[in-house]
């Protein structure tokens, strides 16, 4: 076996010393790490701030703009009850019919009534006979001269004409109260619209009073909006409003027509003790309260129909609110186009 020597069992010295005059190149490697360590950063940089003015719109979005997703539709309901009592003996109407103002919807038993009318009817003509008789008792009382009768009794027979002519007056004003009642038993709509939960039937006994049919107006549509009072700011009596109705793509369009000036409170109401009763809350968690605003509908698409307590999302001014206040101070400090002059009217807007 040869004898190796310590240059030869070194590979790395054999090789420096085969190229003494040439240098190694710088590698390129950290340059390029630096350069995409820098675009990572500035890539992170660019995302971080698109997502802070992304969370400032939808923070002003959720918080601030005129919309919301609590919305009702709103009717006013006629409960319509007989003026007089009485079986019912026919009903005009069935469930859901659409009726008019001044509509029969069922009638009462007129027997007993008719019968009140023709008693009314025969006591005003047996007061004006009695009238007519007292008059002329009264008239020949009054031609005769004191020597054939007193002072007093030519006033007692005025008297007597007197109180049969009141008489007559009253039986009349029974007639016509008679005449009423008959026409009552015959129970009208209030209001133009549809009947709704008929529940009665011929045989029902209607009582003074008490409602038993209902009718909903459908000229007296309305929506309620409960909107955060965070959105009030942002809205004001005139505004222009677009309604969506759950599960029709059209759009009613309305108008604000006033705002709720009172909401129930807890804290409002007295112990038993006639103490304040106040509830324990969580100091770190503020829940806004809803506030019920009132929307004139003026346009209904043709094939919505309106349902009361049907669920509508309102957008009020088109559901934008102002610009953020942090974004127009940011939108001054950045542009260098604003006048100096325009300064102190953009803040006296946004103030």
């Amino acid at each position: 076996m040869p004898d190796t020597t310590a240059d030869e069992d070194d590979p790395k010295p054999a090789a420096r010393d085969g190229a003494p005059g040439r240098s190694d190149p710088l590698p390129s490697v950290p340059r390029q790490a630096r350069a995409a360590k820098i675009f990572r950063l500035a890539a992170t940089g660019v995302i971080l701030l698109a997502a802070i003015l992304a969370a400032g719109f939808v923070w002003e979005f959720y918080v601030a703009a005129p919309w919301t997703r609590d919305g009702t539709v709103r009717v006013q309901v006629a409960n319509i009850a007989p003026q007089v009592a009485g079986q019912i003996v026919e009903v005009r109407v069935h469930d859901n019919q659409n009726v008019r103002k001044g509509d029969v919807l069922y009638v009462i038993d007129p027997i007993d009534f008719e019968v009140a009318v023709t008693s009314a009817d025969a006591e005003v003509k047996n007061r004006e006979a009695d009238l007519q008789v007292k008059n002329a008792q009264s008239a020949r009382r009054q031609a005769l001269s004191t020597v054939s009768t007193s002072v007093e009794e030519k006033q007692q027979f005025a008297g007597s004409a007197k109180i049969a002519e009141a008489a007559v007056e009253s039986a009349q004003a029974q007639l016509r109260q008679a005449k009423v009642n008959l026409e009552r038993t015959q129970v009208t709509s209030t209001v133009n619209g549809r009947v709704t939960n008929l529940l009665m039937r011929v045989g029902d006994y209607a009582r003074t009073g008490t409602s038993n049919i209902s009718v909903v107006d459908t000229d007296s549509f309305w929506i309620d909006g409960y909107f955060e009072e965070t959105k009030m700011p942002n809205i004001r009596v005139g505004d222009p409003a677009d309604v969506k109705l759950m599960g029709f793509d059209p759009h009613l369009t309305g108008t604000v027509e006033s705002i709720t000036l009172g909401i129930s409170t807890a804290n409002a109401a007295s112990s038993t003790q006639g103490l304040p009763d106040v509830n324990p809350v969580y100091t770190w968690v503020r829940l806004a309260q809803r506030v019920p605003v009132r929307i004139r509908i003026d346009h209904v698409p043709p094939g919505v129909p309106l349902i009361a307590g049907m669920t509508a999302t309102v957008f009020v001014n088109g559901g934008r609110g102002p610009a953020p206040n942090w974004l127009m101070d940011l939108r001054d400090r950045v542009s260098p186009s604003a006048t100096p002059a325009a300064g102190p009217a953009t803040e006296a807007g946004r103030h």
